[in-house]
């Protein structure tokens, strides 16, 4: 199978985000060759004999600091093998992620994510190879490999085939539109040995796909109108 959509991910723990992705349709499309995840740790380009890749900041304070040459080494090498790539930090300065954002990067061949560590990464680096930062919202995590994780599994979602139904995607929330405004997705019942049928609106079980069609965006806009108002407003 051809590769659709490539990733590299630059951690200095990069079993941390192989192992997230190895589960559901990401792994198996992974797995495939539909999807190619590849890592870098910047300890294997650290000259230093104990191959740290931190030291502390310059003016003081708390924790350490990624240092430029080991991240730089390792950014110039992947650009050695493509010139063109760039460069996404997984940092709570970047803008938020947004569906948007990844419909964005879906359209891309190649995504590199670097995940940060300590208290952040020398900011000379991040002046010269840093071609924009993503944040996952306004809090802050122990380093960017779980947002790596989440960007390439929200990502992944949009590709062709990593699903098993190709319209999953397009139900998904913030991916269904209806009037030209985003929703959040309208409720899912299924089948209950416990309840049977009990409390599953009739129109689910009519057989009737246009009705059902009507009714789902009906639900669809009156939860984004409880649970996200904002969305409509936009």
């Amino acid at each position: 199978m051809t590769v659709s959509i490539k990733f590299t991910v630059i951690s200095i723990f990069p079993d941390m985000v192989k192992d997230v992705l190895s589960y559901g349709v990401i792994g198996k499309a992974i797995d495939s060759g539909l999807i190619e995840l590849e890592t870098f740790n910047p300890r294997d380009f650290s000259q230093d004999k104990h191959h740290r890749v931190d030291d502390r900041p310059f003016g003081g304070g708390a924790g350490m600091v990624m240092m430029y040459d080991p991240l730089a080494r390792t950014v110039d090498f992947l650009k050695q093998q493509d010139n063109s790539l760039k460069l996404s930090f997984l940092s709570p300065h970047g803008n938020t992620l947004d569906q948007s954002t990844v419909n964005k990067l879906a359209e891309t061949k190649h995504i590199v994510l670097l995940c940060g560590r300590y208290e952040g990464i020398d900011q000379r680096f991040i002046d010269k190879y840093v071609d924009n930062e993503i944040s996952l919202g306004d809090f802050v995590i122990s380093g960017g490999e779980l947002a790596a994780a989440v960007i390439i599994d929200a990502v992944a979602r949009q590709i062709p085939h990593v699903l098993g139904d190709e319209e999953s995607a397009k139900s998904d929330s913030f991916m269904n539109k209806a009037s030209g405004k985003t929703l959040l997705g309208s409720p899912q019942y299924t089948r209950s040995d416990d309840l049977k049928q009990q409390g599953v609106p009739d129109v689910l079980l009519s057989g009737n796909h246009a009705n059902i069609a009507k009714w789902r965006e009906q639900q669809a806009l009156k939860i984004t109108q409880l649970k996200r108002p904002d969305l409509l407003d936009e």
